[in-house]
């Protein structure tokens, strides 16, 4: 035996400061690997061809706005506080780097697959984008037609001299840069004409081929410059900055200040301009310094431009290139309720608990709100509204029931991202029909899905709620995976009475006993839980957490499930984006899984639960596990007490965790699946299986 080894020290494991930035993953550069992963599904071959299509629109579309919220906040900040130093440890500098190469990156990639792979496997199935050069003289002509009829009257030539300012460029717009001479004097100039928004950027050229619509007004741009010559054209895009600044300032109509910020997000700062071929030096130059850009922030593309205008090719009703359409089930328990005696009657015997898509959000949702309208028994309905359709039916009802008299109150949030101007639309009609509307805190987006509804009753007055996980919005219900909880219970209906009045009245703060609110007790609700479940562990029980969210962001609660697997607590996470936490990582986070599935449908749904000594709690709700959500917003967790609803909750979180189809597994900081799988996957079983209840 060596005595050397005979007499060594024991190594000693050093503990982990869970305060290391390096345990805690980007934030943006998380959600760019989420755009990645989109990307893959066009990629993969094991998904049908205009399904392929479909995600490469939603990609390109998910960096557009990727661009205009995150790198234009990025550049604010190192604007106004360059010294901020990220969760991860980085410089605003070195974050902003990073985020647009990765931003490049993905690019080229959507470029080269749509290049290499997707237009000539639609080629090969007679799908065609075709130049315009290219085309025999009758789809020629015919072009040519619609271009004098459709789009001629549309355009605006806009010239660059003495007389004519640089034109002021949209976000998102595609527009040409031309070249024009003037062939008496020689003289060149730089003209601009925007590429209309309202007509279909993939023009049809007869059948199954099409020509993109820059070409179209290129190859006929002599028309609008009579006498001149067009000696070269480019395509491009600005991107703007959606980050326009804080509603919270001082206001004595919000609903104003609002109009007033969508105006000033027009004229918002440019983050990136994207450029088919080499422009002219010049003309490069004179972009740049009109938009206040540097040559980083330029994106010189093979192109086309603009790829999520590709969803007009992925909805070609081709029924053997995508999957099929899907008609979502009626819940059983709701089949028999053709009226709304029978609907509430129904709530009032037992809860229950929808999923969508797989369970019709139509025949759930909207006809509560229906119900509610036309039932004389009712007296009042409050509603919170973040986003919904332009032709929401369920504010249409919430119209209808002031009409018949009915005390009717409605949360809007105006600052809801991007729906900031369809909200302000709602708003007014809302109020022009007599319908009490309020904001809120300005300093607090509502982002609660909750509704009540107050009825008269021989028994006395009952109320009936929903809380859910998604927007009141039946388009995104088609699309979106949510859950929604139909109670009578009048804890739980207290509770909200409780919150609508918190919104609508003045208060510090609102009490409740059952559900979770944000920003009161929605975070300490959690992180004890988590505590509770650390304390099982140490005792040597069973401790398990398991949440399904779209986003693991928060610092602080990262650091705690690292301490609960430390603790020997098994915690399972579905996050379908961004994730901080690095699992696998000795003596930190052995006992973590993350997964992420993708698929048909975007997994919207909010889940929380807690082993709880063989007892588990469950909750789903607006919240995920982003500092916003838990100390910024107004967001609603709901217990689900019934055992039939825990064992399908459990059931789902098993399914998506066990999920080798569509299902990505994050391993310290690589995300990684079986490309060889192909077996049907989560989402697919779903629907097979809906109905539920």
């Amino acid at each position: 035996m060596n005595p050397e080894k005979a007499t060594a020290e024991p190594e000693v494991v050093k503990p982990v400061d869970l305060d290391d930035p390096s345990l805690y993953r980007n934030r943006e550069l998380s959600w760019l690997e989420f755009n990645d992963r989109v990307l893959a599904e066009a990629r993969d071959g094991r998904n049908l061809l205009l399904d392929r299509v479909r995600f490469l629109a939603i990609t390109a579309s998910n960096l557009d706005e990727f661009f205009a919220k995150r790198v234009g906040w990025l550049k604010r900040i190192l604007a106004s506080e360059p010294r901020t130093i990220t969760v991860d440890g980085r410089t605003i500098a070195e974050q902003l780097e990073l985020v647009i190469a990765k931003c490049d990156e993905q690019r080229r990639e959507m470029e080269r697959m749509w290049r290499l792979e997707l237009a000539p496997a639609l080629r090969a199935r007679g799908i065609t984008l075709a130049r315009f050069a290219d085309l025999e003289i009758e789809a020629k002509e015919k072009i040519r037609a619609y271009f004098e009829e459709a789009i001629f009257p549309v355009l605006t030539p806009l010239v660059v001299d003495p007389a004519h300012p640089f034109p002021f460029i949209s976000s998102g717009s595609l527009s040409l840069a031309l070249n024009v001479r003037n062939p008496a004097t020689g003289q060149d100039r730089f003209a601009r004409v925007k590429v209309p928004q309202n007509r279909p950027r993939l023009v049809e050229a007869g059948g199954t081929r099409f020509v993109l619509l820059e070409e179209v007004i290129a190859a006929h741009v002599h028309m609008l410059f009579p006498g001149m010559e067009v000696t070269g054209w480019h395509a491009l895009r600005v991107i703007r900055s959606a980050e326009i600044g804080s509603p919270g300032e001082e206001a004595d109509d919000l609903l104003e200040l609002i109009e007033s910020e969508l105006r000033r997000r027009r004229l918002a700062e440019a983050v990136t301009i994207e450029v088919t071929g080499r422009l002219p030096e010049s003309r490069l130059e004179l972009l740049l310094e009109e938009l206040e850009l540097t040559d980083r922030d330029v994106y010189q593309s093979d192109g086309p431009l603009g790829l999520a205008d590709l969803f007009q090719l992925a909805s070609l009703p081709l029924a053997d290139m995508t999957l099929p359409p899907f008609l979502p089930a009626t819940p059983s328990a709701f089949v028999t309720a053709g009226d709304p005696v029978s609907f509430f009657s129904t709530i009032r015997e037992r809860d229950v608990m929808v999923h969508h898509p797989y369970e019709s959000f139509d025949s759930t949702v909207v006809r509560f709100i229906d119900a509610a309208a036309e039932d004389p028994a009712v007296l009042a309905i409050k509603q919170t509204m973040y986003r919904t359709s332009p032709d929401s039916p369920i504010l249409e009802a919430l119209i209808d029931a002031a009409g018949r008299g009915k005390q009717v109150a409605v949360l809007v949030e105006l600052t809801a991202r991007f729906d900031e101007a369809n909200n302000i639309e709602w708003a007014r009609k809302l109020e022009n029909a007599g319908v009490h509307v309020a904001y809120g805190n300005p300093d607090l987006k509502i982002h609660s899905k909750i509704c009540l509804v107050v009825r008269e009753e021989v028994a006395g007055v009952t109320t009936y709620a929903h809380i859910g996980t998604g927007n009141y919005n039946s388009r995104t219900a088609r699309l979106y995976t949510d859950l929604g909880l139909f109670t009578a219970d009048p804890v739980i209906c207290a509770d909200l009475a409780h919150i609508f009045n918190y919104l609508t009245g003045y208060a510090d703060m609102v009490e409740t006993q059952e559900l979770l609110v944000a920003p009161n007790n929605l975070r300490q609700g959690l992180e004890s839980r988590v505590h509770r479940e650390i304390g099982h562990a140490r005792a040597g029980r069973q401790a398990r957490v398991a949440m399904k969210v779209n986003a693991l962001e928060d610092r602080d609660f990262t650091r705690l499930l690292y301490e609960a697997s430390q603790a020997g607590v098994q915690v399972d996470l579905i996050v379908r984006g961004i994730c901080r936490l690095r699992p696998g990582l000795p003596g930190l986070s052995e006992n973590v899984r993350v997964v992420s599935v993708l698929g048909r449908f975007l997994e919207h749904s909010r889940v929380y639960m807690f082993e709880n000594g063989g007892d588990p709690e469950y909750f789903i709700g607006s919240a995920d596990v982003m500092k916003r959500n838990l100390d910024g917003r107004i967001e609603v967790l709901a217990p689900v007490r019934q055992a039939d609803f825990k064992e399908r909750l459990g059931q789902l979180i098993d399914l998506l965790l066990a999920d080798r189809r569509q299902g990505w597994e994050l391993r310290d900081c690589t995300w990684t699946r079986d490309i060889t799988v192909d077996s049907p996957g989560a989402q697919a079983e779903l629907l097979a299986a809906a109905p539920f209840s």
